[in-house]
């Protein structure tokens, strides 16, 4: 996964777990694209501050996912959800049981995951 997609879903996850300040720095970095010395100034810190409070806040979510997991469930959750939805096209054009038997499989598996 791209490194700033990661970072957004960390963050939608595990955000509201950072600090006011470092919600604000981190959103900049990585949803309004602002580079450091833009947030540099923008906040009155040094880039190189901007580079640490990043990479700190970016270890911080990445230790709540290593325990959690929630990014990961969700993603194959995610798939698995668009499997269904595969499955279901598939089936208006030909019904079939096995295509429901599939269908059933895989949402008794997102049961067990939730």
């Amino acid at each position: 996964m791209e490194e700033k997609i990661e970072q957004a879903f960390l963050y939608d996850f595990y955000g509201e777990l950072l600090n006011e300040h470092q919600r604000q720095v981190y959103e900049d970095f990585v949803f309004n694209d602002l580079s450091l010395g833009e947030i540099a100034e923008t906040r009155n810190i040094t880039r190189q501050g901007v580079s640490d409070m990043i990479k700190r806040c970016t270890r911080k979510l990445e230790g709540y996912e290593d325990k959690l997991h929630l990014v990961k469930k969700f993603m194959v959750i995610k798939d698995e959800v668009a499997e269904i939805h595969k499955l279901t096209r598939k089936f208006k054009g030909e019904p079939q049981i096995e295509i429901i038997n599939q269908i059933e499989a895989i949402s008794n598996q997102i049961i067990e995951e939730l």
